[in-house]
């Protein structure tokens, strides 16, 4: 007997039998694509260029289909959003929910009294996916009806080949509204940056700063391959954005070669962008019961926090620092994680609490 037969509550239905749905491409004109400059219709979902990829790092190439950051807008008055989704390969991990690995969610937008405050997103729903779902799966969430506008996070780490989202036969779409703040902000960093491992997407950190402040953002977190490489600082640099998030300090293979690239990586993108406000982040999990392990941690930080003094040594005013050691000071780091690394949804939200601020400070300046 399986759980699902005595709770059905748990129950996950692997297609759907609606009888009045209508399924549009997720690439059709009612959908606007965010989270990525790369749209090639009939192709596989991308959130790097694949020319970019391949000359990074084996693993970013490989990792660059995963969809972490990837959003639609879309307003419709349809009294449901399904999904139908196609992939080649599922991807599971042990330690995080398939939910946040390869499920999609689902979030309503609210329009508040104050404009200043923007729109208000809440929770819709996850489309959970079954545990084995080899060529992809369907799923559905109820709305409440009337025009309603939605943004639908992507799956953190799977890749998707095709989306498509279902809506009633008779359902209106308009034309959803924009990002208050347009221009993203770029993160790029380890597993953590990606959203590992956060049970479902929409608790990725990154996630949670751009509903608090109606931000768009790209999330170039590339799990075990983050290695501040001359190509993908290069890339960084000629991207368009209103900040960058620089946290990769995880994935330097020791602290000689994290010494070699990070403030490297700054310089480049410093020398692209005059203006542009640049956030270094050190890694959050720096505690450990071994001394050798805790004295590393620390020599890792202090590079980072170097990289940052450098640049204000130099006359730069639009640098920041932020202590990942700070994160979860006021928490044992234990019940943040799922490993003592990878944040769980409250390690994300000690990250959101300790950037947010910041961000919202320099999205307004």
């Amino acid at each position: 007997m399986k759980i699902s037969d005595i709770d059905q509550n748990l129950k996950v239905p692997e297609t759907l039998d609606l009888p009045d749905i209508r399924w549009l491409d997720a690439r059709s004109e009612e959908f606007a694509l965010y989270g990525t400059r790369v749209d090639e219709p009939g192709k596989p979902f991308r959130r790097l260029p694949a020319d970019v990829a391949e000359k990074v790092n084996e693993g970013v190439a490989f990792l660059a289909r995963n969809t972490a950051g990837l959003r639609l807008r879309f307003r419709t008055d349809s009294p449901y959003v399904a999904i139908h989704a196609e992939w080649d390969v599922q991807c599971c991990f042990s330690h995080m929910p398939v939910t946040g690995v390869s499920g999609f969610d689902l979030y309503r937008v609210r329009r508040g009294t104050d404009p200043c405050l923007g729109p208000l997103p809440e929770y819709a729903g996850t489309f959970t996916p079954p545990f084995n779902s080899p060529v992809g799966y369907e799923s559905v969430v109820a709305t409440p009806g009337g025009m309603q506008e939605f943004i639908l996070n992507f799956p953190l780490y799977n890749d998707v080949d095709r989306l498509y989202v279902g809506v009633s036969e008779s359902a209106k779409f308009e034309a959803p509204a924009r990002y208050r703040h347009e221009l993203p902000v770029v993160y790029y960093g380890s597993s953590i940056t990606q959203g590992g491992c956060a049970s479902r997407p929409g608790n990725a950190y990154q996630s949670m700063i751009s509903r608090a402040l109606d931000v768009d953002f790209i999330n170039w977190g590339f799990s075990g391959s983050a290695r501040g490489e001359e190509t993908i600082a290069k890339h960084i640099a000629a991207t368009p954005m209103s900040l960058f998030v620089c946290d990769y300090d995880h994935n330097a293979p020791d602290a000689a070669h994290l010494e070699a690239t990070h403030f490297a990586l700054y310089r480049t993108v410093r020398a692209a962008n005059p203006d542009l406000p640049i956030v270094l982040l050190s890694k959050p999990d720096v505690r450990s019961i071994y001394p050798e392990v805790y004295e590393a941690n620390l020599r890792r930080r202090d590079i980072v926090r170097d990289t940052y003094e450098r640049a204000v040594n130099t006359g730069d005013r639009h640098v920041y620092f932020i202590d990942g050691y700070s994160l979860f000071a006021d928490d044992d780091p234990q019940s943040a994680t799922v490993d003592g690394c990878h944040p769980n949804d409250l390690g994300f939200h000690y990250f959101r609490l300790a950037l947010e601020p910041l961000l919202r400070k320099l999205l307004e300046d």
